[in-house]
């Protein structure tokens, strides 16, 4: 009976309507049901949207996979140095001042071969343009140092790391064949020994890398004096502005006749006039503001590009490239090493002093070449006093003085100074000395060669120089007592000599922010 009650009790139930666990069997605040309610509940619109920013999460994702991993992997690199010691701690990539060497290479392998047969470019191949492009620890400024190809220097000993090879130290030697052997490095080396800095990073691109940049950026405005045709390069441009990309870019680049006198000093001014060229369009265009952009250039420069172990990483060039985004232009300053005619051979240039010694202090010394009177904190290595000798210190074998070689460069203005000099230095043992007048100048300064840094301060406390106008010139042989017209008088300086060698004049020869015209080489002027 109580079971026939049941069901009917069910049945009454179910006739009244719904039963309480009935009526919340679609609630979202009851059971299992709980947990489904909000998907079931949410918008299609909303659904969409969060599906939509799923699928561009995952790809920007990928996208940013695939261009880290494709610029990467196009990156080639090789050693900083060919035995050379660091004399410096490596600079800071983000923070710290940087010197990077920039080198064109001559090679002809692969997509170069059409500008020659391998034998032109032998080895490593030979650097077609070298900068040292020097960036300040404040962003504020960059100097940009080329050296021409025909400038004859002293290549220490070298070693390829490929092969293990050593190559002894060679003297008089044009500098674009430091790579030709032992590679890379050995140009790092090189400039290191030259200017007495420390080269942080390299990075060596080809004729191709021109080309492709050229043509990444829609074409880079150059401007000549005159209509020119040079059948060597194949560079054919009418007076005035044009604007040169792919193949006629490369031959604005490599013509060696086309401007000026037709030698590399030419050459370098207009390689200075198109690389100020490209940094206005670059910035002028918002080119480092847009990623776009920056990952179409990014992708053809390091598919031409070798760099150092250092910097052969996306973040690391991404970094570099970060800091140059918002200097001045005006405030990048093109330079040219000072140069003379070599006595062995007038087709060959050697470094100009004390010009060159002038500017290697200044750039040690992070003075502002746009503006030299700006002030500066000098490096250590320029006012550090050497260590006083301890009780277990070695002892540095004398040398002799009546050997060594000691010059006395005239540029007081006053004849006959030079002889008066030379008399104190003979009567001080220096017997090894030679005189001759030089272009005036208005600081004293002891200039001196490798190995010569204590035969100087000899020299220059003798006759009463302070310590702070000597100054390391690779290319002067033993010493050299430059006068000034600040030593008009006697063989005693004094104490008060003054400031450091000042800055030949004109040593900047533009900044990025100059629109200069090259003068054409009138051989090559095309009569209209």
């Amino acid at each position: 009976m109580g079971r026939g009650r049941d069901n009917r009790d069910n049945e009454a139930d179910l006739s009244a309507g719904p039963g309480p666990a009935s009526r919340h069997a679609d609630s979202h605040d009851v059971g299992a049901a709980r947990h489904l309610g909000p998907l079931r509940s949410m918008p299609l619109w909303l659904k969409a949207v969060t599906g939509v920013v799923a699928l561009v999460l995952v790809a920007a994702a990928a996208f940013a996979g695939f261009w880290f991993f494709r610029l990467q992997n196009n990156i080639s690199k090789a050693p900083l140095n060919a035995g050379g010691e660091s004399t410096e701690s490596p600079g800071n990539d983000a923070t710290g001042r940087l010197q990077i060497l920039i080198l064109g290479s001559d090679t002809r392998d692969g997509k170069n071969s059409q500008y020659g047969t391998a034998d032109d470019s032998t080895g490593y191949g030979k650097s077609d343009v070298m900068m040292l492009m020097d960036i300040s620890e404040d962003n504020k400024r960059v100097n940009v140092i080329s050296f021409p190809r025909d400038l004859l220097v002293d290549i220490p000993d070298c070693k390829d790391r490929k092969t293990n090879k050593d190559y002894p130290a060679r003297t008089g030697v044009m500098i674009n064949e430091a790579m030709s052997e032992a590679g890379i490095g050995c140009a790092v080396d090189t400039v290191n020994k030259l200017t007495g800095m420390q080269v942080d990073h390299f990075m060596m691109a080809d004729f191709n890398a021109v080309k492709e940049l050229s043509n990444a950026v829609g074409g880079v405005d150059v401007c000549i004096s005159d209509a020119v045709y040079d059948p060597d390069s194949r560079l054919r441009l009418p007076a005035g502005t044009s604007s040169v990309q792919g193949e006629m870019a490369l031959a604005y680049l490599r013509t060696r006749h086309a401007f000026a006198d037709g030698g590399d000093l030419g050459r370098i001014k207009a390689q200075q006039g198109f690389l100020s060229s490209l940094t206005r369009k670059i910035k002028d265009d918002g080119t480092l503001s847009d990623p776009a952009k920056m990952l179409k250039i990014a992708d053809v420069v390091t598919q031409n590009l070798t760099v150092d172990n250092g910097l052969a990483s996306v973040p690391t060039l991404l970094t570099i490239g970060n800091r140059l985004k918002d200097i001045d232009i005006s405030k990048v300053a093109f330079v040219a090493v000072p140069t003379t005619p070599a006595p062995v051979d007038p087709n060959r240039l050697v470094i100009a002093e004390p010009a060159g010694a002038q500017l290697f202090s200044a750039m040690r010394k992070n003075v502002d070449l746009t503006d030299p009177t700006a002030p500066t904190t000098p490096a250590p290595s320029e006012t550090a006093a050497p260590p006083a000798p301890t009780e277990t210190a070695t002892p540095v074998p004398p040398y002799n003085k009546a050997i060594q070689p000691v010059t006395v460069a005239n540029g007081s203005g006053i004849n006959g100074r030079a002889q008066e000099l030379v008399q104190a230095l003979v009567a001080g043992g220096f017997a090894q000395t030679g005189q001759f007048l030089a272009q005036p100048v208005a600081k004293t300064a002891v200039y001196y060669g490798n190995g010569f840094a204590d035969v100087a301060a000899d020299v220059a406390a003798l006759l009463g120089i302070p310590a702070t106008l000597m100054i390391p010139a690779p290319g002067v042989a033993g010493v050299q007592v430059y006068v000034g017209s600040d030593f008009p008088t006697g063989t005693a300086f004094g104490a008060g000599g003054g400031a450091a060698a000042a800055l030949p004049q004109d040593i900047v020869n533009q900044t990025a922010g100059d629109k200069v015209c090259q003068q054409a080489n009138p051989d090559l002027i095309v009569r209209q």
